[in-house]
């Protein structure tokens, strides 16, 4: 792989990371719904959209949109039992959940290929691009999302419906008193989130072209994590930042295999040993992040202004 090629990867997967980075800081940073299980939302738009162009032959872009559809569905199913658990409890139901899938999409060979996955994957309008154009073409379809993305969740964000998240992260009682369907703002936020992890899924599957449940351990969320409390919380350009700074981590390891001689299982454990620093420090010494969220402050007008 030359350097070119390894930069264009990168920041493909940049991109894809922003995205589920950018879902899960919606949950966290603006509603306090603390998932351990947003691979899920990843892992189905993934096998979705996959299935679908494999098995269908059905545009791709259909695909996309079917993936993002699923994955707010099962948003929205996997919040109805768990909307009024507490933020403990509602960490554990999630990680449950999302191995839950991961098992399914393991066993069920019928559906998801098991354990070999779904392979020959169909790449969005390949046979308009060279072999070495077609990485610089996903890049930009990448970045085109992100920017959307990232423009529709600033837009929720600053709405009065993103003013009741914030206001059940940090009083959800209050938020009650205030006449607010506190349940269904949680259900909402999980279908957006799971609708934007679903896209960021289908990304990734038409990227690499074959996806198997290897793709979606447990350690993807723990990732997803590092990202926004690196980045910082409550914001979506320190979402991104994260996702960057982490992916720079997680991938440029592989150089040291040149200077030092480590095996592969030794390399992914240096990968988490420099992640998991990397956390320990921010959390001890920077717990807003890089980013710091931009609190807004409101004053009561004066009978005099008015």
């Amino acid at each position: 792989m030359t350097i070119v090629n390894f930069i264009i990867y990168f920041m493909i997967m940049v991109g894809i990371y922003a995205l589920l980075s950018m879902s899960l800081n919606f949950q966290v940073g603006y509603a306090g719904l603390i998932n351990f299980g947003q691979v899920v939302f990843f892992c189905i738009g993934a096998y979705t959209s996959s299935l679908l162009a494999t098995k269908t032959g059905l545009p791709l872009l259909f695909c996309f949109l079917s993936a993002m559809i699923v994955s707010g569905f099962f948003g929205y199913v996997m919040s109805i039992p768990t909307k009024s658990l507490k933020s403990d409890y509602w960490a554990i139901a999630t990680l449950a959940a999302a191995e839950v899938i991961r098992l399914v999409a393991l066993n069920e060979g019928w559906l998801t290929g098991g354990p070999f996955g779904v392979m020959s994957i169909p790449q969005p309008l390949q046979s308009l691009f060279s072999m070495e154009n077609y990485p610089l073409f996903y890049l930009l379809l990448v970045a085109m999302c992100v920017v959307g993305v990232y423009f529709c969740l600033t837009l929720i964000t600053d709405s009065p419906f993103g003013r009741d998240l914030k206001a059940i992260r940090e009083e959800e009682d209050l938020c009650l008193s205030l006449g607010k369907n506190t349940r269904a703002l949680k259900l909402q936020a999980m279908i957006v989130a799971g609708m934007v992890g679903g896209l960021a899924g289908a990304l990734f599957a038409h990227y690499i072209t074959y996806i198997s449940p290897e793709n979606f351990w447990p350690i993807e969320t723990f990732l997803m994590w590092a990202m926004i409390i690196v980045g910082g919380r409550g914001n979506h350009a320190g979402a991104i930042l994260g996702a960057a700074l982490i992916q720079l981590f997680n991938v440029s390891t592989r150089f040291i295999g040149a200077y030092v001689a480590l095996g592969s299982d030794s390399m992914a454990s240096l990968r988490m040993i420099i992640i998991g620093l990397l956390i320990i420090i921010f959390v001890s010494y920077r717990p807003e992040g890089l980013i710091k969220e931009k609190k807004k402050v409101y004053h009561l007008r004066t009978s005099q202004e008015e």
